[in-house]
């Protein structure tokens, strides 16, 4: 971890995971800590920087931005519903990142018909701290992101059947 760690931790305002209360940017509309997204930068950095974390990347992606929904206003709402039907074309639908991404660019041209979606009471059982532990293990990364993005995914489950309804716009 590049991060040191301070003395306090607190728990991330987005996913709960127990991360380093440090000073530092965020993002204008993902509720994240800086702790928690200053780790999630080191994720993308490590699969930036290696061809071999490539195929779980788009997975990275959308379950870190549904895991930190942040707030009710537009580009909240737009960015969760995106990020899921991201998850869903993929996991459930097995579709390949071009194909994934097609999808969502047709849904996001009419994202007017998004609406806030509560997010639920525990937004799975694994956070972007697990997979920032792993290391440069390549195809132990890959499995953990992908059972994050299924756990997370479940944990969405009651907003299911809206998130199919906006990915078949």
């Amino acid at each position: 971890m590049a991060i040191a760690e301070p003395d306090k931790m607190i728990s991330c305002i987005g996913c709960g995971a127990v991360v380093p209360a440090i000073d530092g940017p965020t993002h204008a509309y993902i509720g994240a800590s800086p702790g928690c997204w200053a780790i999630y930068g080191e994720v993308l950095a490590k699969e930036y920087s290696d061809y071999r974390f490539a195929p779980v990347h788009r997975l990275t992606v959308d379950t870190y931005a549904v895991q930190h929904p942040g707030k009710c206003e537009r580009r909240a709402i737009q960015s969760v519903a995106v990020h899921l039907i991201g998850l869903y074309v993929t996991l459930e639908c097995g579709f390949d990142n071009a194909r994934a991404i097609q999808v969502i660019k047709n849904a996001a041209d009419c994202s007017s018909s998004f609406s806030w979606l509560e997010p639920p009471v525990s937004l799975g059982t694994m956070t972007v701290l697990d997979i920032h532990r792993v290391g440069d293990d390549s195809d132990e990364h890959k499995r953990l992101v992908t059972e994050w993005a299924r756990t997370t995914w479940a944990a969405w489950s009651h907003h299911h059947a809206q998130i199919r309804q906006w990915a078949a716009l």
